[in-house]
């Protein structure tokens, strides 16, 4: 059974380079095996990431990251049983939304800022669903 699981959380400290490129990689080499494809959004100190795929795994990994330590505040936004992956293309894209048009971001939320703890999980997915459909995203897979 194929889950699709939406969260947000803060950075536990200073949010650097070299943090998104440690999390990136760790999840481009672990999600593969594990069978999860998905989607890491940054801005400011706000990570938002949806997983796909079976119910055990995507769980046993959002279970890994309400661990870990470089995460707080960690939320769900949504998490639903799906027919087919809408990420399967990334075993983990990547959007820095500072390079992303602010209007987009204005479009699903009050402000031109990543605020996923303040607006729901559908209008957050259909931002990543934007994101798609603007190319917005680095890493897909080869």
């Amino acid at each position: 059974m194929l889950v699709r699981l939406l969260y947000a959380s803060r950075a536990a400290g200073p949010m650097s380079v070299d943090l998104i490129d440690s999390i990136m990689s760790k999840s481009r080499t672990n999600n593969p095996t594990m069978g999860i494809t998905g989607l890491l959004c940054h801005g400011g100190d706000v990570f938002m990431q949806v997983l796909e795929g079976g119910r055990f795994a995507v769980n046993a990994l959002y279970g890994r990251i309400l661990a870990d330590e470089r995460h707080r505040d960690v939320q769900i936004l949504d998490f639903q049983e799906i027919s087919e992956r809408r990420f399967a293309g990334w075993t983990m894209g990547q959007v820095n939304l500072a390079k992303v048009n602010p209007s987009v971001l204005l479009k699903y939320g009050e402000r031109p800022l990543l605020e996923p703890f303040s607006v729901s999980g559908a209008a957050s997915m259909a931002l990543l669903e934007e994101l798609i459909a603007t190319a917005s995203i680095i890493g897909r897979a080869g």
